[in-house]
């Protein structure tokens, strides 16, 4: 399985969730991230990101900022987006209903539709932060209990 967790500038929430991911599937599995935009793209995650997941005794610090491109609605199998705007910016990208199918928001896996979105820490302190990364980790362990098993 591959997955893909997109964010705007991907420096703070997507990386965060790409390493959460990694954290909960096989090796075999396949987890990137990417943002909407390209203004960050090739720098690492926010320094905050990276202390918030270190404190999780997760490393992302190598991880680095690239927009998200046509191929990877061909690459993966999912593609989980942070907030309404960024989904509706990859689902604008989409070329026909099999990429869009691909596509959802993040936190509906946790079954509530109304609070789907994941806040952006990026304005926030390190307590912000924090709150995202327990959004993502209980993401994420919805995401792997979802994956059929072989």
């Amino acid at each position: 399985m591959k997955i893909l967790m997109v964010c705007l500038g991907n420096i703070c929430r997507s990386p965060l969730a790409e390493g959460i991911m990694k954290t909960k599937v096989p090796g075999s599995f396949v987890v990137d991230s990417a943002g909407t935009i390209s203004m960050h793209e090739g720098e690492h995650p926010d320094k905050r990101a990276v202390k918030i997941a270190a404190n999780h005794n997760i490393d992302i610090s190598k991880q680095r900022s690239r927009p998200i491109t046509r191929k990877d609605f061909e690459t993966f199998d999912k593609i989980y987006c942070m907030d309404i705007d960024v989904l509706q910016d990859v689902v604008s990208k989409t070329r026909n209903e099999e990429e869009r199918q691909k596509i959802s928001l993040f936190l509906e896996v946790l079954g509530d539709h109304e609070n789907a979105e994941v806040p952006d820490p990026y304005w926030g302190d390190m307590s912000d932060f924090e709150k995202v990364f327990q959004l993502l980790d209980r993401g994420c362990d919805a995401i792997k209990n979802q994956i059929p098993k072989s």
